[in-house]
């Protein structure tokens, strides 16, 4: 007589969206796989259930995860997986409208329901693996998420609506995390949040963001710190100062600013005007020189008219930032700019997305070109086609230069730091040669 063996479920995660989710998807392998799971990150090798974590963002992000979730839930149609579950944020938002358009979904999972996802396995919620997880990024760098949520009233902005409010993790707990991806070789720590810059203000009843970069400085092994998705309205300036004297604390700053149009900025409900933005980048430059400031701005906002989008292109060419990304405004509903009329045709949108960015590619070549015969201490992330490439304290992965060195002249390990100097530079991307360590750098 035979006897029946049960077959093991292997399970693989697919992550859409931003930083902040794929941190949450770490931290759902992470528990998985303490309780025993065969479970992967985005891979090809076949798996019988597959676990979808979602962005809800904006239209764009909305399409890409309905998309992912009806061609799985095809695939479980024609019997090629066994369980199909969703999580993240647009479950959050739009639970009760998947389970009635989508039901071949067995089960659709919020943003703060990880407990309730693992019960579908059996498997329990592990609180002393909190600061242990799998990595899905590279393993010399991680994301750091310092807090959830966002108490912030951005008009525009459906976030509050899937993240809740804003809660800090506790200066021990998140060096505790810095200190376990140390010892696993995360050389770069990425800290993000919803909000960086209202950190601490729930459990320190103060601003508490340059305590954190102090006390994260000190963890042996770290040796890049970078922020971003900082917020401009009564910007804690000490960050500043932390950033200017700590070693580890990389010049560089993510600030979404979203227009400069004062007019604009008002109906985004952003708490600042143009001059006083203008006022933080210009005390940012001066007490960090060389900092390298990425933003982004949203085109299209409704009532947006020639004049304040000509206004935004202006200040975008004053201010000649380092990194510029674009969004085309999206109406969302439960938002108080959703009682707006969507007036801005897509086309008008897109045309203004192109033109900003059209202005921001000049400036990028200008600032490279600067670049040239220069010297960087570049992290090397991966080797692609002819060449490794890696960045330099001032680019953020994926969304940043990057430097391109000839792996025919130059040999260098991925994970590892080398000095190059920059040989040649084109709109977004450096070219460089391998160098000994210089005594005395010029630039990083």
């Amino acid at each position: 007589m035979k006897t029946r063996t049960l077959k093991k479920d292997k399970i693989n995660v697919i992550t859409l969206g931003c930083s902040k989710n794929i941190v949450d998807s770490e931290n759902l392998i992470t528990q998985l796989k303490a309780n025993d799971f065969d479970v992967v990150h985005e891979s090809n090798e076949p798996a019988n259930v597959i676990i979808v974590n979602t962005c809800g963002f904006i239209d764009v992000a909305k399409e890409e995860s309905v998309n992912t979730i009806l061609q799985y839930a095809q695939i479980k149609s024609q019997g090629g997986i066994d369980k199909l579950y969703v999580t993240g944020c647009l479950s959050q938002r739009y639970k009760d409208d998947l389970e009635k358009e989508i039901p071949e979904v067995d089960a659709y999972f919020g943003t703060m329901e990880l407990p309730a996802l693992l019960a579908r396995f059996n498997a329990d919620y592990q609180h002393e693996l909190i600061g242990e997880r799998f990595i899905a990024t590279p393993q010399h760098f991680a994301y750091l998420k310092i807090s959830e949520g966002c108490n912030r009233t951005c008009s525009f902005c459906a976030i509050p609506l899937m993240r809740g409010k804003h809660v800090s993790r506790t200066i021990e707990s998140l060096v505790e995390e810095a200190k376990k991806l140390a010892s696993v070789g995360v050389k770069e720590l990425i800290l993000i949040a919803q909000e960086l810059t209202y950190y601490g203000l729930d459990l320190y009843k103060k601003r508490a963001l340059s305590e954190l970069l102090t006390a994260l400085n000190n963890v042996e092994g770290i040796e890049w710190i970078r922020l971003h998705y900082a917020y401009p309205s009564k910007f804690p300036t000490e960050i500043f100062d932390a950033m200017a004297v700590l070693p580890k604390v990389c010049p560089y700053l993510d600030i979404p600013l979203q227009h400069a149009a004062d007019s604009v900025l008002e109906r985004m409900k952003r708490q600042t005007t143009r001059e006083e933005q203008k006022s933080l980048i210009e005390l940012a430059r001066e007490k960090v020189p060389g900092i390298s400031i990425r933003t982004t701005f949203l085109v299209g906002f409704p009532g947006e008219s020639e004049e304040e989008f000509n206004s935004l292109c202006d200040f975008v060419s004053e201010m000649a930032f380092d990194r510029v990304g674009v969004f085309k405004y999206s109406h969302e509903e439960g938002t108080s700019a959703h009682m707006l009329e969507d007036d801005v045709p897509e086309d008008v949108k897109q045309e203004r997305a192109d033109a900003i960015m059209e202005i921001q590619q000049s400036i990028s070549w200008g600032h490279n070109q600067k670049k040239i015969g220069k010297y960087f201490r570049v992290l090397i992330d991966r080797k692609e086609g002819p060449y490794f490439i890696g960045r330099t304290m001032y680019d953020s992965p994926e969304v940043d230069n990057e430097v391109l060195i000839d792996a025919q002249k130059d040999f260098v390990r991925i994970g590892d730091f080398a000095w190059v100097e920059i040989t040649d530079a084109e709109d977004y991307d450096l070219y460089g040669s391998v160098i000994n360590q210089p005594s005395l750098s010029p630039s990083s």
